[in-house]
């Protein structure tokens, strides 16, 4: 099992560099707190809050995965060079069909250098 790397609020943080690896790597998720059982939902997922991460060919974010707790509801793959070799913010916007009373949504952000990077979860009331 590969190692998963958790965001920690990076205003506890004392080393720039530090908040920079922390942030550019942590996928934030976006999106409403509630949705209406079987409609489209919109859910954004943002890798970096304050920091970007490279588009370098050997240092990019390869994917972007969604969960609904440990199920994986969707998937975006990357190659080098999406966003035009420069340092931004890789950003995914998933529709996906809730059908439960509740997500308990998570995103994983894969670096090719830094490995597998997990979201603080977050949570959506799903009404009928």
């Amino acid at each position: 099992m590969p190692k998963i790397n958790k965001y920690v609020d990076i205003d506890t943080v004392e080393r720039e560099a530090k908040k920079d690896l922390i942030d550019r790597h942590s996928p934030f998720i976006h999106c409403k707190e509630t949705a209406k059982a079987g409609e489209p939902f919109e859910v954004t997922v943002k890798m970096g809050n304050e920091y970007t991460h490279p588009d370098d060919f050997d240092h990019y974010i390869e994917s972007v995965a969604l969960y609904n707790k440990e199920t994986l509801l969707a998937k975006a793959t990357y190659v080098p060079g999406t966003l035009g070799n420069v340092k931004a913010h890789n950003t995914t916007t998933f529709t996906i069909i809730p059908t439960t009373k509740k997500l308990n949504l998570v995103a994983h952000g894969y670096c090719t250098k830094h490995g597998i990077w997990e979201s603080t979860p977050v949570i959506v009331e799903v009404t009928e």
